[in-house]
């Protein structure tokens, strides 16, 4: 489980995250919502170690992580997938997949079956270069190099972002699958409310760096959730 307690992180003198709390747990996607610039990347930025907080404190699986750097915490089974995918535009596919292998130790480095059964458009174009996929191809190789890392947590930052509609329904898929496997706990940062709403188990909205409205599925108000996203 990851524990996220009253964690601030500044760039500057700017604030970007006053006091969020939250939980993440095995089997279950965690939704972060709001609109641009309220701090969501600086949320997944500050859980992988990119960007140091400046409060508060990171748990993962009962270990305090607050002061790792992003490798270790990849070591630690922590994966991201961020906005604008971030692929090797001039590595072949089978390379950029083969990239998520840095954490794992070497028996271990192989590509998961899970990663073609879930995109099989990867395996039809291992020797393709990344850079000649297009968006859509290119987010499923994002996620497919993280799954390659065997993460029991992974973020995910606007993934169906600028993707066209039968390529987010296979990520949509994907995810699902990914949850009902019940080892893997999952960030999702998205704005479009239909996609959060079906795969979500737990809701944030975020604005101006602070955690607004928070819900489960069980006790989640539709209303409340779209004037929070809204304000």
């Amino acid at each position: 489980m990851l524990e996220v307690n009253a964690i601030n992180l500044h760039y500057g003198a700017a604030q970007a995250l006053r006091g969020i709390t939250m939980k993440a747990e095995p089997g279950k996607v965690t939704c972060v919502l709001g609109r641009n610039g309220v701090g969501k990347t600086s949320l997944l930025d500050a859980l992988m170690g990119q960007h140091p907080v400046s409060g508060g404190s990171i748990v993962w699986e009962g270990s305090d992580i607050t002061a790792l750097r992003p490798a270790d915490r990849a070591r630690r089974g922590i994966a991201y997938v961020p906005q604008g995918r971030e692929i090797f535009p001039l590595l072949t596919v089978e390379e950029n997949l083969e990239t998520g292998f840095a954490p794992l130790n070497r028996e271990e480095r192989s590509i998961p079956d899970d990663v073609f059964a879930l995109f099989p458009v990867l395996n039809s174009m291992l020797r393709r270069r990344g850079g000649d996929l297009s968006g859509g191809q290119q987010q499923q190789l994002a996620i497919g190099r993280a799954l390659v890392m065997r993460p029991r947590l992974l973020l995910l930052d606007e993934p169906t972002e600028g993707i066209q509609p039968s390529i987010i329904k296979d990520i949509g898929r994907a995810i699902q699958y990914l949850r009902n496997l019940g080892k893997i706990a999952i960030i999702l940062v998205e704005q479009y409310l239909d996609f959060a709403q079906e795969l979500g188990d737990n809701f944030l909205v975020m604005d101006r760096g602070q955690v607004i409205y928070a819900a489960g599925r069980a006790e989640l108000d539709e209303a409340a959730l779209k004037r929070a996203m809204a304000i």
